[in-house]
C-alpha cells in the first residue's frame, strides 16, 4: 500500500475550541499515533462528494480524528478531532460504519 502524508492544520486547535471539542486538545500531539495505530477505522457516510476517513484511538478518552482529501490541492488533512462515547462506537461497529483495526491483518 502506498504511503502518503497527512497534514494537520495550524488552525485545528481553534476549530476544536469553536466546535466545543476542547476536551481533546490534550491529545493533539497524539495525532501521529492515532494515524499509525488506530483501534477503529471507518468512513463517514454523511460526507457528500468527499471521502472522510474516521480513525478512533482509545486512551483515557476515545479520540476520533477525521481525515479528508483536499482534491483541489491533492493532499490529505486532519479535518476534525473530538471524543466519542463508547456507546457510539458500539453502534457504529454494529452498523458496519466502523471496523476494528488490527495491524496483524495487514499482511493477509
Amino acid at each position: 500500500m502506498p504511503e502518503f502524508d497527512i497534514y494537520r492544520s495550524k488552525g485545528l486547535p481553534a476549530h476544536m475550541i469553536k466546535r466545543e471539542h476542547g476536551k481533546c486538545l490534550k491529545y493533539i500531539d497524539f495525532v501521529p499515533d492515532i494515524i499509525e495505530k488506530p483501534d477503529y477505522i471507518g468512513i463517514n457516510p454523511n460526507e457528500s462528494g468527499n471521502v472522510s476517513i474516521e480513525l478512533i484511538k482509545k486512551y483515557k478518552d476515545n479520540v476520533l480524528i477525521g481525515i479528508k482529501l483536499d482534491s483541489d490541492n491533492g493532499y490529505y488533512y486532519v479535518s476534525t478531532m473530538h471524543d466519542v462515547q463508547e456507546s457510539k462506537i458500539k453502534r457504529r461497529l454494529n452498523s458496519g460504519r466502523l471496523k476494528i483495526f488490527c495491524v496483524d491483518d495487514l499482511g493477509k
